[in-house]
């Protein structure tokens, strides 16, 4: 299988990254970030959540941070739903004129850590997802049918991959234009992604279908990345500093330690160094970075930024 010479990086940072941060970022600095990221050259970029205040106050925003933004030409705006409320959110802020492009929905193709998600049956999530699917085509939104722990389950283990495919191939039957099969936290290895992705070709999924999202629980992330490359995918979810992880709704944990997303500089840096092209330009990443520090007042776990912001002499 050929390697792409260009793919498209989506950028997380403001939700999937901020998403189980204690501290409530401020408003003007999600926009100042979602800014300047699109200055770096990122198209795809996940902006907020319409979750409910209540079990999510970093996005009790929303509307706010997309009322905000500048949003430049050739760049998409993404925000995630999870129930029917959060859909209706969402349609109302884009009759008002806010800048939403796709709405991400989730399933996980395991039961178990689905209740744990969003505290729904496989039978009922997928009765809400049908009208919520119907809602937003309406509406005029792209569909991104997420189907979480696709490589393995914290709570029950290993997940069948004919399930994580039938889940796949519902979301498009659904009107979806993408499919993200999602590492929620971290269980992939390389041998694993390459076997996945070359099932996923040969059940008719097109690489421009696809979304690549893996975790970085176990270090795992970036090599990851590089087996779903060589398998012909086109479309990595990322994170800025690597931040990210189980939603800090109250529930129980179902993973413990590092949580993060795959780190959105060191996959690019990587990317860009194999002669894979990106569309990013380096210097504003790095500087995107360490301003992604400063705002969350700690180190995070990029180490390109390290290379870039700590040089000797």
């Amino acid at each position: 299988m050929m390697e792409p010479r260009r793919v498209i990086i989506g950028e997380c940072w403001a939700r999937d990254g901020l998403q189980n941060e204690r501290l409530i970022v401020p408003t003007k600095l999600k926009v100042e970030m979602i800014d300047a990221l699109q200055d770096a050259g990122f198209k795809e970029i996940e902006v907020t959540s319409f979750a409910s205040p209540k079990t999510l106050p970093q996005f009790a925003d929303a509307e706010e941070v997309l009322s905000s933004i500048q949003q430049k030409p050739g760049v998409n705006f993404r925000a995630i739903v999870t129930n029917l409320k959060g859909m209706e959110r969402a349609v109302a802020a884009k009759q008002k004129g806010l800048k939403i492009d796709e709405i991400a929905m989730v399933i996980s193709a395991s039961e178990a850590h689905n209740i744990a998600n969003v505290n729904m049956t496989h039978k009922e999530n997928l009765l809400q997802l049908e009208s919520m699917c119907k809602m937003a085509l309406a509406n005029g939104f792209k569909i991104l049918g997420w189907v979480l722990t696709s490589f393995g389950c914290p709570i029950t283990g290993e997940v069948p991959m004919e399930k994580v495919l039938w889940f796949g191939h519902w979301w498009l039957s659904q009107g979806a234009t993408w499919v993200g099969f999602g590492d929620t936290t971290g269980m992939a290895n390389p041998k694993q992604v390459k076997r996945f992705y070359s099932r996923v070709r040969e059940e008719g999924f097109q690489p421009e279908q696809v979304i690549v999202h893996f975790h970085d629980t176990r270090g795992s992330g970036i090599a990851n990345n590089v087996a779903a490359l060589e398998e012909g995918m086109i479309y990595f979810d990322c994170s800025v500093g690597g931040i990210g992880g189980q939603p800090a709704t109250g529930s129980p944990l179902y993973h413990y330690g590092y949580a993060g997303n795959t780190c959105t500089e060191d996959l690019v840096w990587l990317f860009e160094q194999m002669g894979v092209k990106t569309g990013i330009d380096l210097n504003k990443l790095m500087a995107v970075g360490l301003r992604a520090e400063s705002i969350l007042g700690r180190k995070l776990r990029s180490n390109t930024v390290r290379c870039y912001a700590e040089k000797p002499g």
